[in-house]
């Protein structure tokens, strides 16, 4: 049983206005991340702290568990939600976020009794399009929390984390396009310009 959390809690300074319901192709762009990913969830919810504006979306909406502690108390937030043992969390800002490699990282994870399936690009890590155990990595992350580490990962070594290899990246999103986020203007109008079928 899978549950996906989509997270809009970002500030979305660098965009100027609230990417997440900026319109990317007629629609607003937390859409765009929904639609791809909605066929793999028993259970949908979105992470935002201005629930009046998502409530036209429909799914289950939450808001901060751990305000004021950033990206880490965002994913504890996203996960610690969760109804089902198996927890998809990405970014609202991601519009090619990966179905396939959801459903390869949620495979490894049951295959191999992993805590996290994760990518690992030239960027580091890439928790915001990640599969997270439930039962281990609530706890995990609520103790780093408790212990005021701000690091998104900085839980890990107390977890079993499977890295996806570069060549199970590729194999599920050859386009290469699944961790893009757009963060700027320009960058969301590159990401619409690609996403738009082609007539």
């Amino acid at each position: 049983m899978f549950s996906l959390v989509i997270q809009a809690g970002g500030k979305s300074e660098r965009m100027g206005e609230d990417k997440a319901l900026k319109t990317f192709l007629g629609r607003p762009l937390i859409q765009q991340a929904l639609d791809r990913l909605a066929p793999l969830a028993d259970e949908i919810i979105v992470t935002t702290n201005r629930p009046a504006d998502y409530a036209f979306l429909g799914p289950r909406l939450v808001s901060d568990l751990a305000p004021g502690r950033g990206a880490l108390g965002g994913l504890y937030t996203a996960v610690a939600s969760a109804a089902h043992p198996i927890v998809g969390v990405v970014a609202c800002d991601m519009p090619f976020a990966s179905k396939a490699l959801f459903e390869t990282a949620t495979r490894l994870l049951v295959q191999e009794e992993a805590d996290v399936v994760i990518a690992k690009t030239e960027d580091g890590y890439e928790p915001f399009h990640a599969v997270y155990r439930r039962g281990t990595c609530v706890p995990a992350i609520k103790a780093a929390l408790d212990a005021d580490l701000w690091k998104v990962i900085a839980w890990f070594p107390s977890v079993k984390v499977r890295e996806l290899t570069r060549d199970e990246i590729v194999a599920a999103d050859p386009s290469g396009l699944c961790f893009w986020n757009v963060n700027t203007p320009e960058e969301f109008a590159s990401a619409e310009r690609l996403a738009r079928p082609a007539d």
